[in-house]
């Protein structure tokens, strides 16, 4: 995983598009998100203490912003001490790999900061390579760092785009990460995609139901994030990890029409007792 000798930075690709480009509005639209959220109570047995991961979605904010907000703020609700770093593992959109990918840069950029990005841990590890051009242009990653900055600040991420990659080699890599108990673990997906409404929900809640029974092999089709969420279901049981629905709905219940829609949630993943 070889990388530039002089400072890269990851510019923002999608500030303007999917989430407002000025700082102060876009602080702002998260702050007013994460107070509405904060509205709702964790759903019950859902101790913030215990929170390992979130599986979030990755739409334009307008869309699907208030959904990811119910799971960041269960992650705003911890007490327990602040994660060292955070990693963010979100499927591909614009340039298909094989295995899963670190950006070449060193920093990645939004409106509100830049976070460092941290590669330790995952050393020979043969299903990681280094790819800018999956990045570069990658939204399912981006969308998640400003809610990490708001409530974490600019700390280190280690953002990983997954491709081509089956639960188990996804898993490997999750496994690695949360050896280190200072790495929170984000997975970035969507649900189905382009139904009418009433259909995308019935199709989104069977799809919850294999999510909340750890069905490692859900498909692309129903969810856009299928990898990296099938890696987090496949390595789940040997962590002690279970997850827990905070929140779903289409993008006709927020800002689009129902005839063709996408469909989202957000989990809680939490460390169970043992």
């Amino acid at each position: 995983m070889s990388r530039p000798s002089h400072t890269v930075t990851r510019p923002p690709a999608v500030a303007g598009l999917f989430y407002p480009a000025d700082p102060a509005e876009l602080a702002e639209w998260i702050d007013g998100a994460l107070r509405r959220a904060a509205r709702q109570p964790a759903p019950e047995g859902v101790d913030p203490d215990r929170l390992r991961a979130l599986i979030v979605p990755h739409a334009g904010y307008r869309y699907s912003g208030e959904v990811a907000a119910r799971g960041y703020d269960l992650l705003r609700r911890r007490r327990a001490a602040a994660p060292r770093r955070v990693a963010i593992l979100g499927p591909t959109h614009r340039v298909g790999i094989r295995g899963l990918a670190l950006p070449a840069a060193d920093r990645f950029a939004t409106p509100l900061g830049v976070c460092p990005i941290d590669r330790s841990g995952l050393e020979g590890l043969p299903q990681i390579a280094v790819n800018a051009a999956t990045h570069a242009e990658e939204h399912s990653i981006e969308v998640q760092v400003p809610f990490i900055q708001r409530i974490l600040g600019d700390l280190p991420i280690v953002p990983l785009a997954v491709g081509d990659a089956g639960p188990a080699e996804v898993a490997e890599v999750i496994e690695a990460l949360a050896a280190d108990p200072g790495t929170f673990i984000v997975i970035s997906s969507d649900l189905s995609h382009y139904h009418p409404h009433e259909v995308a929900r019935e199709l989104d809640d069977r799809t919850i139901a294999r999510v909340l029974a750890g069905d490692d092999s859900i498909e692309p089709n129903r969810a856009c994030g299928a990898h990296p969420l099938g890696g987090l279901l496949h390595a789940a049981p040997g962590l002690g990890w279970s997850a827990h629905l905070l929140a779903a709905c289409t993008s006709a219940d927020t800002a689009g029409e129902p005839s063709w829609v996408v469909g989202y949630a957000s989990f809680a993943v939490t460390e169970e007792s043992r």
